[in-house]
């Protein structure tokens, strides 16, 4: 063999392009170059433990990927086939999408999904974002600074053309069930991969957080995203027992009005349960929904006026900012006590929020903020991470 001939085969070897042995790891760079339909390309596999808006069934060469909820009253799941590069597709089913993995270059249309490119280490695969406005993290804006992430807009007047010189592995969504607002169908219409992301129809921090996984499968990197959930979800559950151990539960007002209507979270939503975990006692707590609850200002000064706690005010930065809004804030309890807390401490100028950012990987850091506010005493020491406290 020609020294040339060989160095090339230690390259291959080092790409991870040369054959997949059965006791590695997945692979997450390249492509295998020996397809063998008895191994198990995926020995690194991933669990839903908390999430209700996804599943994954693995194969030996392929994985199946099942969005259940991809938006609230969504009569059809949507189904992808993530198949290991180098390897043959499934032809015995029908698939909304079958993409080649590990993926190269993704497109990203909302912010929830960036901590989980950082914290796998896929950061420099993003090459599109919705909107660069709303991205607070350094590492996706430094990459922004850079000029290698392009901007490409959002709902269904995303910019189809710039998406396709893009050349996107995959292009990840939302999807609200509206064609006035929805991205996907325009871009499957153009041939575009789409993943359906239904991060935000989860009612559990720890299910939001677990979404990290749907992003891993894309990289192959289920690994690292169950390492990263074992930790979150440990660190949140030990917070937890800690805070609903207390005798008291301070009583909790959330929002602020929004036009002419106060929507407070449901009592089944994903803040009243942060509330709960958080040892408070939200004062919508029996409401049965899981969405907004839009209120009038009378309603809600009925219920909160004596709430111990107001968190989330819009987006003050000062009880002035409140006042100039409307006077009648003054009525409250929580107000005129200055325990107003707003989840603005990590903010960018042009509105990019990390509490709605990071804030969905990592609740456990949210819910130690709350512990902070309703129990001071349970962490003495906790500096407030999202929130601060408003004067």
């Amino acid at each position: 063999m020609k020294v040339s001939a060989i160095f090339c085969l230690f390259v291959g070897l080092l790409l991870g392009t040369a054959a997949f042995a059965q006791d590695a790891a997945n692979v997450t760079e390249g492509c295998v170059a020996t397809y063998d339909a008895s191994v198990d390309y995926f020995p690194d596999k991933a669990t839903v433990e908390y999430a209700e808006g996804f599943t994954i069934e693995y194969f030996n060469n392929y994985k199946v990927i099942t969005v259940t909820r991809p938006w609230v009253g969504a009569e059809t799941p949507f189904t992808y086939a993530l198949v290991q590069c180098g390897t043959p597709a499934p032809e015995t089913a029908t698939f909304d999408a079958v993409i080649e993995v590990p993926i190269n270059r993704l497109v990203s249309m909302s912010t929830t999904y960036l901590p989980s490119l950082v914290e796998l280490d896929v950061v420099d695969t993003l090459v599109g974002v919705d909107e660069f406005d709303f991205v607070y993290s350094d590492a996706v804006r430094a990459r922004i600074d850079a000029g290698d992430i392009v901007e490409v807009g959002g709902g269904s007047l995303v910019n189809v053309e710039q998406v396709l010189d893009l050349d996107p592995d995959l292009v990840m969504t939302y999807g609200l069930g509206s064609s006035d607002y929805d991205a996907h169908p325009v871009l499957i219409d153009a041939g575009i991969p789409v993943a359906l992301n239904g991060d935000f129809n989860e009612t559990s921090p720890l299910g939001r957080a677990e979404w990290v996984k749907f992003v891993a499968v894309f990289y192959n990197r289920e690994a690292d995203a169950t390492a990263l959930m074992e930790t979150v979800a440990g660190e949140y559950q030990s917070l937890s027992e800690r805070a609903r151990s207390t005798d008291s539960l301070p009583t909790v007002l959330v929002n602020a009005m929004f036009g002419d209507t106060w929507y407070v979270s449901g009592g089944q939503s994903y803040i009243a349960q942060l509330i709960a975990d958080a040892g408070g006692q939200y004062v919508w707590a029996d409401d049965e929904s899981t969405g907004g609850l839009p209120l009038s200002f009378e309603a809600v000064l009925d219920a909160a006026q004596d709430a111990d706690v107001w968190i989330n005010p819009n987006f003050w930065f000062t009880l002035a900012d409140g006042l100039a809004e409307d006077e009648r804030y003054a009525d409250f309890a929580a107000f005129e006590n200055q325990q107003v807390f707003n989840n603005v401490a990590r903010v960018t100028p042009t509105g990019g929020n990390d509490a709605t950012e990071l804030g969905a990987l990592r609740p456990d850091l949210m819910l130690a903020d709350l512990i902070r506010m309703f129990h001071p005493g349970l962490l003495p020491d906790h500096e407030f991470f999202f929130y601060t406290r408003l004067q």
